[in-house]
């Protein structure tokens, strides 16, 4: 599925990008891609990485194979882009990111909702102090998936190659978001069960409590329980202003003049909305975000960073090491949940 949409993502780039040659270990499925846009079809890979006319790889395997595959590929000097997570442990995580210090190419993790117009105005405004103090965050997501979803491949569910359920697989990004709107996380406490499911290694339901280094508390609520399937939201509230993102969309912003006393004892009333009047405010004359100048489309705006990074020579907004972070959050939810302590990430 993910495969097929950065096939799409590529060939909607061109001429900056040109899909070359789709890889699956399965032949049927290597070829049916392949037919389907027009290019090489291989079951090999590392016999794609020694093509002098491949500059670039997408890694859209199962989650627990992804340093298997991008570390040979930046090892023959291939620049590359990660679905994410960037693995499934911090062990594998940290041999891409010393495989790409050792190489002149370019490393990219996917996570594409940092790339929608909401959340580049909300992270903006939080880490420009246009909210305060921020105290605190929250992500929830209670999104819904089929006992059928999982027995669909038996990669599903699985420690080794799924890493864990609603938190690793459903609800890396929006853990992402909170990290990437709050500052550094420094520990975790979590819960997390297995409550709906069957034949799956894997929770189904987490929650969790992040400290910032700043004192900032995030709470994440994710399950894959919770039919028919919600909208996800993300928030973050200061002393001078509040943001609430759902489904990509943000539907409250407020941030207070920045010398005006506050004006609210119990609460402001209903009509003090800002987020129609802030977005707009935030894009350029072509429509797209002026925050980095990045396009408003999600994927197609990551890989155009992608291609803007490599050009230049700069690192993308998504990099080994910000992917690694997050990582480290979800991985510290797991040992918190397995230990019933909280964790803190430098002992990870």
């Amino acid at each position: 599925m993910i495969g097929r949409l950065h096939a799409q993502t590529i060939r909607a780039l061109a001429p900056r990008a040109e899909l070359a040659v789709v890889v699956d270990r399965l032949a049927e499925r290597a070829t049916a891609l392949g037919s389907e846009f027009g290019v090489d079809a291989e079951t090999d890979l590392a016999a794609v990485f020694t093509r002098a006319d491949i500059d670039a790889v997408t890694i859209c395997i199962p989650s627990g194979g992804h340093a298997d595959a991008a570390v040979p590929a930046l090892e023959h000097g291939k620049h590359v882009i990660i679905e994410k997570p960037i693995d499934v442990t911090l062990a594998a995580a940290r041999r891409i990111r010393d495989a790409e210090a050792a190489s002149a190419a370019t490393v990219m993790v996917v996570s594409q909702h940092r790339y929608e117009r909401a959340s580049q105005v909300v992270h903006a405004a939080a880490r420009g102090g246009r909210f305060g103090r921020i105290t605190s965050g929250s992500a929830h997501m209670p999104w819904w998936r089929s006992q059928a979803y999982y027995d669909s491949a038996g990669w599903r569910g699985t420690r080794a190659l799924d890493g864990g359920g609603a938190v690793m697989n459903q609800g890396h990004h929006f853990v992402d978001l909170l990290v990437w709107f709050l500052g550094e996380p420094v520990e975790v406490f979590a819960w997390t069960d297995r409550l709906v499911h069957e034949r799956i290694e894997v929770e189904d339901v987490a929650g969790a409590t992040i400290r910032f280094a700043d004192g900032t508390l995030g709470v994440v609520q994710a399950t894959t329980a919770a039919y028919p399937g919600l909208g996800t939201t993300v928030g973050v509230y200061g002393d001078r202003g509040s943001a609430v993102i759902e489904d990509d969309r943000l539907v409250y912003f407020h941030a207070a003049k920045r010398d005006d006393p506050p004006a609210y004892d119990y609460g402001a009333p209903g009509d003090v909305n800002q987020a129609t009047e802030v977005l707009p405010g935030v894009r350029d004359a072509q429509g797209a975000p002026a925050i980095a100048g990045l396009a408003a489309t999600s994927h197609t705006a990551q890989f155009i960073d992608f291609l803007d990074a490599v050009e230049e020579g700069r690192p993308p907004l998504v990099t080994t090491e910000e992917a690694i972070r997050t990582l480290a959050v979800i991985c510290a939810m797991y040992e918190s949940a397995r230990t019933s302590a909280p964790v803190r990430l430098d002992d990870l």
